[in-house]
């Protein structure tokens, strides 16, 4: 019983977990600590705390976590608890998996349309002015950009707007320059 009822509320979790793993969070405790009872309030905040530290997806990382510890706490062995994070991780993620994968889908067929042409067109200059507005928030006195890396920035932005030099190598030398120069 507890498998399927995991799979539906993180399925659930992760079709209505708009904004992110710390948005999700609170769905998540209501059904998980709350509801359902499968782990305490103690051993939720720490799986949070955890899921904070380890690399990826908050609402991920705490969704392997939590299958783990809710199948363990309902008496189950080590090897079903590895099932139950692998069922919790594949819920959660199953919603936007199929998303992606329409969207791909239907990129595909209407790639070539002069209108989504003309959409991508446009969203391209938002994007780079999404980028740099998240830049100029970051900025404080403590993190204030210097010259170096305005020298670093116009460098790598030539370099890879009239040289098309591959992405990941510019992240290589930018890093090797960020080295020499700091």
């Amino acid at each position: 019983m507890i498998w399927w009822q995991l799979f539906y509320v993180y399925l659930k979790i992760g079709i209505f977990g708009f904004g992110g793993g710390y948005a999700m969070l609170s769905l998540i405790q209501a059904d998980v600590v709350d509801r359902y009872g499968w782990i305490t309030s103690q051993e939720f905040t720490d799986i949070v705390a955890i899921s904070q530290m380890t690399p990826g997806p908050i609402g991920i990382n705490s969704a392997t976590y939590i299958g783990y510890t809710a199948v363990h706490n309902a008496g189950y062995p080590p090897y079903m608890a590895v099932l139950g994070s692998c069922l919790t991780t594949f819920a959660v993620c199953l919603p936007s998996f199929l998303l992606v994968l329409g969207i791909s889908y239907a990129f595909a067929k209407f790639r070539h349309n002069k209108y989504v042409e003309a959409a991508f067109y446009g969203l391209r200059p938002v994007t780079v002015g999404l980028i740099a507005a998240a830049a100029l928030l970051l900025m404080n006195e403590e993190n204030f950009i210097d010259y170096k890396s305005f020298l670093l920035f116009g460098a790598a932005f030539v370099l890879t707007w009239k040289f098309k030099i591959n992405p990941i190598l510019m992240i290589l030398l930018s890093a090797a320059a960020g080295l020499i120069l700091y």
